[in-house]
């Protein structure tokens, strides 16, 4: 390695075990994973901006949407875990391309399926290769920055994915517009294949977590604590309410607010937007409270997440709103849920042995995605009994505040992962 690397490389922490590149390397490859998650979820949201073109074609009814925006997620979450169980054991450069590559594929050929059974085979093979997102970017922060610095860079690559939906809800929207719903397919994946080349460049070779002392790759082993089953519950609550809001809130703006497909999709982008933002300041917020005030970790972290749940409570109000502006307000409110995000994943690296960070992540993000699996078809079910989004929007703000029970008495205290008590059997 030249000199001047040497002199700005990424302090090894070493207890801490990073990653040894340069501080400038790692925001590089920290960009490229905010770009990957961007995509990853513009990929995701199609499906949601294209559903009453789908539907109108295929004719599909409310408990059909439903199945479909939830197939997605069947296979995602089934793979979870063993794409954690990768993310701790293999190079991240080849593992992340090559799974970058399949969703983009997958994607792409969404826009050749003539039959709901065809589009469902094409949202799981997406979901496939999405699995990387969660425990792949968490690995990631975790190799790269040291616990104190981890909420900022947690929110970034997490912002990316609703600024990903934020921005995809008008672009799409007008890609759909001008190209028809199959051409937006064909167009959003093939073009995001450019990435991959990219990624090869700037991510350092063998970028694989350090697995023991001497190198060698541990066996499968988790360690099932309180803290484990904690984070999973209150992940669970907070993508059962994302999940809604990701998968519904187009259909319902064009549906149930009567806005044609563009306007729709511009006033879904600022929620989507606000909750982008706040994964950024919220992890940020702890981060300085944390580092440059003496704050407590567990009081600061928990607390933030608290307080951004109980913003989750504006979705009630933004169902009853009597004009979509006033519903939209409540929305945004709504969407600073977002703050609690870096946060989240920062307990969970607080609380995880590193050895075993990505299953942790993996079965993290497949108890998060039982609520992608349960909140889409839910509520179809309870669009079609009530004729209403207003018992939906209750249920998803209600799981939140079992949420805030969940981190506050079931997870403890937050410590180094070094620390022997985050090796509790």
């Amino acid at each position: 390695m030249d000199e001047p690397a040497q002199k700005i490389m990424t302090p090894p922490a070493n207890g801490f075990g990073l990653f040894p590149i340069s501080s400038s390397r790692r925001w590089a490859v920290m960009g490229l994973l905010f770009l990957a998650c961007f995509v990853n979820y513009l990929d995701r949201a199609s499906i949601s901006v294209a559903l009453p073109f789908i539907s109108a074609e295929l004719h599909l009814g409310p408990e059909s949407k439903g199945v479909l925006l939830s197939s997605f997620f069947w296979f995602y979450t089934l793979t979870q875990l063993p794409i954690g169980w990768c993310v701790d054991r293999l190079d991240l450069r080849w593992l992340y391309a090559g799974l970058f590559a399949l969703w983009s594929l997958a994607c792409g050929v969404t826009g050749f399926a003539g039959s709901m059974l065809v589009l469902m085979l094409v949202r799981m093979t997406l979901g496939v290769g999405e699995s990387i997102y969660l425990p792949g970017g968490t690995k990631i922060v975790s190799m790269l920055f040291r616990p104190d610095e981890r909420g900022l860079p947690c929110g970034i690559f997490e912002s990316a994915t609703r600024l990903g939906v934020a921005v995809g809800a008008p672009l799409l929207g007008a890609l759909i517009l001008i190209y028809g719903w199959r051409r937006m397919f064909a167009l959003v994946g093939f073009t995001a294949l450019v990435w991959v080349p990219l990624w090869l460049a700037v991510a350092p070779r063998n970028f694989r977590g350090v697995t023991s002392d001497t190198g060698e790759a541990r066996p499968w082993r988790i360690h099932f604590n309180r803290n484990l089953l904690g984070v999973c519950l209150g992940f669970f609550c907070l993508d059962y309410y994302w999940y809604l809001i990701v998968t519904w809130l187009p259909d319902y703006l064009m549906t149930s607010r009567h806005l044609e497909v563009v306007r729709a999709g511009f006033y879904a982008a600022l929620p989507y937007l606000v909750y982008g933002i706040s994964q950024l300041v919220g992890g940020w917020i702890s981060d300085v409270l944390i580092r440059s005030w003496g704050w407590n970790e567990t009081r600061t972290r928990k607390g933030v997440l608290t307080l951004a749940f109980l913003c989750g409570l504006f979705l009630i109000p933004a169902a009853r709103a009597t004009t979509p502006e006033g519903a939209l307000v409540f929305l945004v409110g709504a969407s600073l849920v977002g703050l609690a995000t870096g946060n989240v994943l920062t307990i969970l690296q607080s609380c995880a042995p590193p050895q075993e960070l990505g299953i942790w992540a993996g079965l993290q993000n497949t108890a998060g995605n039982m609520g992608g699996i349960l909140a889409p078809m839910l509520t179809g079910l309870l669009i079609a009994r009530t004729h209403s989004y207003q018992p939906a929007f209750a249920v998803a703000a209600g799981v939140l505040l079992l949420g805030i029970l969940a981190y506050w008495l079931v997870v403890g205290e937050l410590k180094s992962p070094l620390a022997p008590s985050t090796n509790v059997r």
